[in-house]
């Protein structure tokens, strides 16, 4: 290949890559945001949240896109530029499936941990902080791993939008060099090569955050937090 179809691919590298970090930011807050609402105790923002996970889980991505880029306009009146559409559709599509990661998780956690820090007078948010999410986010990290890895290969369907990710410039090489065969494996490894960076990163962040946790970390963050409320009257009552 020509330095200037060189060039292309590299823009569309730039582009995925652009595109995979801002829907992973809006898929990982969704996750979270959602998954903790279908632990809620109250009813109603647990059906919310579940009605929610169904209905983004049961639609196509491609579809969503679809609808984000040319009904919204439509209906709405809010045209969205592809990279911003293709942002919208793919993080609310792939963080239904990552609230179920996080729901998932926080269910796991020893309930005793649970009942500890309910004894020890702490809110629903000192329990989910200092002692839910600290063991239950390291055991998340291998289903987000994978769900990145599958959020990065579903950034090829913006290319249905005209956007000139990785899969719509390899494509517009392909046309001008009519050579399918080496064009698709550049991309093919591309495409692995960042996946493999990106499993390597996970897998780094993954031992970091179990390198100190415990089966007790959770209540002994719970106690120090009942020492500072003690301490200052802030953040919990003894019971």
């Amino acid at each position: 290949m020509t330095s200037g179809l060189w060039e292309l691919v590299l823009k569309g590298v730039w582009t995925t890559v652009q595109l995979l970090v801002f829907s992973a930011l809006l898929a990982g807050a969704v996750s979270f945001a959602v998954g903790v609402a279908r632990t809620h105790r109250l009813w109603i923002v647990r059906f919310l949240a579940g009605f929610y996970t169904e209905v983004f889980r049961g639609t196509s991505a491609l579809v969503m896109i679809f609808w984000v880029f040319f009904v919204l306009p439509v209906a709405f009146g809010w045209q969205l530029v592809p990279l911003w559409a293709g942002t919208l559709a793919l993080g609310l599509t792939y963080g239904a499936y990552g609230s179920e990661i996080v729901r998932g998780a926080l269910n796991a956690v020893d309930p005793a941990q649970r009942e500890g820090a309910i004894a020890l007078s702490l809110t629903p948010w000192q329990r989910l902080r200092l002692v839910l999410l600290p063991q239950a986010v390291p055991e998340m990290i291998p289903s987000f791993c994978n769900l990145l890895i599958e959020l990065l290969k579903g950034t090829a369907l913006v290319s249905v939008m005209g956007m000139g990710d990785l899969t719509f410039s390899a494509n517009l090489v392909r046309l001008a060099l009519q050579q399918s065969a080496e064009i698709y494996t550049y991309v093919l490894l591309i495409y692995f090569a960042i996946a493999f960076v990106l499993t390597r990163l996970m897998r780094s962040l993954e031992k970091r955050l179990k390198a100190g946790v415990g089966e007790d970390a959770g209540t002994e963050s719970a106690a120090r937090e009942l020492k500072r409320a003690q301490t200052t009257g802030v953040g919990g009552r003894v019971a």
